[in-house]
């Protein structure tokens, strides 16, 4: 009757035991263990990253990350750790999360534009996936890379066509440049190469000229009539004469692209560069700004009329004023001679 008593309190004593284990068990797996107030946090997953680097993004984030180790364990998550961009939901349990880190890579939105040089546009790419500017800008102006696709470090700004775009955090600089290729190729679609064709220029060069219509006039409306003055001067054979490239060409040869440079000079007009539009006849070498893909249409669709010139309009900022002749421009250009001497704006 003794043994029959131990027997029966061991018995007891292993199911509460086993009990217990179970709840331990039960509450590492399904209790929610996220500590923050937020809605969700973002974590983010380097490529090269280990678990021990993963338990120390998560370790402000979780309640108990022995318990999260545990289950990550478990589920082979600490063996097989996952680059990218994750969002962890609060309340989320250990399961859940570890659900996640294995398959929720979230992409994220790249937005560029307005870039004036192969650097600034990696730096703008680096601050928003994993790769860093060195290597982005690197796989830019790959040699190999560049050739194959007919491509030189000076055209090589207008393979990328600004707006947003998809891609996951991690995605590694080759690939980005390896899709902006593609969507490069797209945005070359056969309408637009029979447009470019129909004018007499090739896709480059409807970028080149692009870049300094929209250096010339920020409103979108204007762009199609500037065009339609650069497309008049080089189909009668003329110079460009644009000044944003003879502001391209002053940072160009004294490599301080920060300079802000409001005014041109005559002395700067016997500057000595390919793009030099007053100096040279033929299109510049390549784009001196990354065109919106409204100033690449404006030049694909320009507008056709017999102006040949045009100056700021003081009268209407933003907007130029047009003329057909040398003696109707020179007026309105000294109304904004006029204008900038008395703003005092020297260069």
């Amino acid at each position: 009757m003794y043994i029959k008593k131990i027997i029966v309190a061991i018995a007891i004593l292993g199911t509460i035991a086993f009990g217990i284990f179970g709840y331990y068990i039960y509450n590492s797996i399904f209790s929610s263990n996220t500590n923050f107030e937020t809605k969700e946090k973002v974590v983010y997953i380097p490529s090269d990253a280990t678990f021990s680097t993963v338990m120390d993004s998560l370790q402000p984030l979780l309640k108990d990350p022995e318990s999260f180790r545990l289950v990550a364990e478990k589920k082979g998550y600490a063996a097989n750790v996952r680059p990218g961009r994750f969002f962890l939901n609060k309340g989320m349990n250990n399961n859940e999360l570890v659900n996640r880190l294995r398959s929720g890579n979230s992409p994220v939105k790249v937005v560029f534009n307005n870039q004036e040089r192969l650097e600034d546009l990696a730096g703008r790419i680096a601050v928003q996936i994993e790769a860093d500017s060195a290597s982005l800008l690197n796989s830019f102006k790959d040699s190999a890379f560049l050739s194959e696709n007919k491509f030189s470090e000076r055209t090589a700004l207008g393979m990328f066509i600004p707006n947003q775009y998809e891609f996951y955090w991690n995605t590694s600089a080759e690939e980005f440049r390896e899709r902006m290729k593609k969507e490069y190729n797209r945005f070359w679609n056969a309408e637009r190469l029979k447009k470019a064709e129909e004018i007499g220029l090739t896709p480059i060069e409807v970028i080149t000229l692009a870049s300094i219509v929209q250096k010339e006039t920020a409103k979108v409306d204007e762009r199609p009539r500037v065009a339609g003055v650069y497309m008049n001067r080089y189909k009668n054979g003329w110079k460009l004469d644009a000044d944003p490239t003879v502001i391209y060409a002053i940072k160009e040869k004294t490599g301080n692209f920060d300079t802000i440079i409001k005014r041109v000079l005559y002395k700067d007009l016997e500057l000595d560069s390919p793009y030099n539009t007053y100096k040279y006849k033929q299109i510049p070498p390549g784009p001196i700004w990354m065109p919106d893909i409204s100033s690449i249409d404006a030049v694909l669709n320009y507008e056709e009329h017999d102006y040949f010139y045009f100056v700021a309009n003081v009268e209407n900022f933003g907007y130029h004023k047009f003329a057909k002749t040398l003696a109707q421009h020179n007026r309105n250009k000294q109304e904004y001679v006029r204008w900038i001497n008395k703003q005092g704006i020297k260069r």
